[in-house]
């Protein structure tokens, strides 16, 4: 069986560079997290930004950037904090394991390197919650090591650039194979930021602009009149469903029962509302969901359900609210007081469903 050809950049590789460059020049993305031209990148800074936007939409890392940049303005910072306030001001970013891992990764460097990130993507792989995309974007954008990062914009790129008939994920080993090509010469964290820019603006995943593109006359996929095509894509494994019912208990000053979940697994070390194990079934309407509820008395069903999505399950949730005695024992929160606690979006939207702002 003959072997099947290793794609290839179908310029050279400066001259893609050079165009790709000139282009950023002009068009580069303002974002509160890049460095203005000329100025000195912080490593800090660029390092919280990437770990933000792992799985996360530079619109809503946009809107927590600052905010939690001014918290804890430095590693030595972050370091110090501890990791229940990290995970508050992280709130409304997701993915809460980012946060957790951040935090310690803030330790350790504090703790074993001076508070001094390294500058190599293979020792910045070794810290907790780095991994090979984000050791490449640090590496380069904040010490200008010839590493171009491959996340899902620029494997598009790419992909598109030189016609990849292989699937992704399949294909990353090639595409990350031609992004170092890319990566031998000046400017690389310009490189890499272009890169990203360019999926992100035009090389969109739909109605890409082509016309507008520097790469548009050395791009196979419009060449060949097949951009909105690609990348191929092996076909995704359905999401699977789950159920759960969650209890709503207020006492008469209105403050709400809470509870902390593990410090392993989904939602590790975050408050949610006491509830039933997410099973395949639906614990609803049926005795077996009141047999995991804490006391309380006078339930009540909430119409309708809360369904939230996570990167790989789907959670339906019924809530049935209960009335608890002043003196009962628990954590409970009065609603004054959530914008305090490390609350994630599954717990805000049940509360909203009971009526309760947080």
């Amino acid at each position: 069986m003959p072997a099947v050809a290793r794609p290839s950049l179908p310029r050279p590789a400066g001259g893609l560079r050079l165009a790709l460059l000139c282009w950023y020049d002009r068009q580069r993305r303002r974002l509160p997290w890049r460095a203005e031209p000329g100025a000195a990148v912080d490593p800090y800074t660029v390092l919280l930004s990437e770990v933000m936007l792992q799985q996360t939409t530079v619109a809503a890392v946009t809107e927590r950037f600052v905010t939690f940049r001014e918290r804890f303005p430095s590693l030595a910072a972050l370091a110090a904090a501890p990791l229940d306030e990290v995970l508050h001001a992280w709130q409304g970013l997701g993915y809460y394991r980012r946060a957790r891992a951040l935090h310690a990764l803030a330790r350790e460097v504090v703790d074993r390197r001076g508070a001094e990130l390294p500058s190599d993507p293979d020792e910045l792989a070794t810290l907790p919650g780095i991994g090979p995309y984000t050791a490449a974007a640090v590496a380069a954008i904040a010490f200008e090591r010839p590493v171009v990062p491959v996340d899902g914009n620029v494997a598009r790129v790419l992909s598109r650039l030189v016609a990849l008939e292989r699937p992704l994920p399949a294909a990353l080993a090639d595409l990350r194979r031609l992004a170092a090509a890319l990566a031998d010469g000046a400017r690389p964290g310009d490189l890499a930021q272009a890169l990203m820019d360019l999926g992100a603006t035009l090389c969109r995943p739909t109605a890409p602009d082509c016309t507008a593109c520097p790469w548009q006359g050395a791009c196979r996929a419009h060449a060949q009149g097949r951009v909105s095509d690609l990348p191929v894509r092996s076909t995704r494994a359905v999401r699977p469903l789950r159920h759960a019912t969650a209890f709503l208990v207020r006492r008469g000053d209105g403050a709400v029962l809470l509870r902390r979940r593990p410090e392993q697994g989904l939602l590790a070390g975050l408050y949610d509302l006491p509830s039933t194990p997410w099973t395949g079934e639906a614990p609803w309407p049926s005795r077996d969901a009141l047999a995991h509820a804490p006391p309380a008395d006078g339930w009540r069903p909430l119409p309708a359900a809360v369904r939230h999505v996570f990167t790989h399950l789907t959670l339906e949730v019924r809530v049935i609210a209960g009335d608890s005695a002043d003196h009962a024992a628990g954590l409970f929160v009065t609603p004054s007081a959530l914008s305090g606690v490390a609350l994630p979006t599954l717990t805000r939207k049940l509360l909203r469903h009971g009526g309760i702002r947080a």
